[in-house]
């Protein structure tokens, strides 16, 4: 069982991404909950707990370059990942309009 975060940052103005509409939902497509970054770029989602098993962020990515009057290439950015009794999962996503980053962070 775990306990997710996320932490999306605009590497072309060096600040956070607020305002961005992400997803959380099992693999299979099974949406558990969809929130939006807050000033700081940073979103808790899901219950306290997560089952193992395979899931995914999405991140609304096209939609945050719009409304910042910027030309981007993705509209949204998929991250799957695997939960296997980890206590708290962090999945930071590092953004521009061209390319994204993502790691598993602490």
């Amino acid at each position: 069982m775990t306990h997710l975060t996320t932490h999306v940052l605009d590497a072309t103005t060096g600040t956070p991404a607020s305002g961005v509409t992400v997803t959380l939902a099992l693999l299979d497509g099974a949406t558990i909950e969809e929130a939006t970054t807050d000033a700081d770029g940073r979103l808790s989602l899901g219950p306290d707990r997560l089952d193992d098993g395979d899931y995914a962020l999405t991140f609304g990515t096209g939609a945050y370059f719009r409304a910042n009057d910027v030309l981007s290439f993705h509209p949204v950015v998929t991250v799957a990942f695997t939960v296997d009794g980890d206590a708290h999962l962090h999945v930071p996503l590092l953004l521009s309009p061209f390319a994204y980053s993502t790691y598993r962070g602490s």
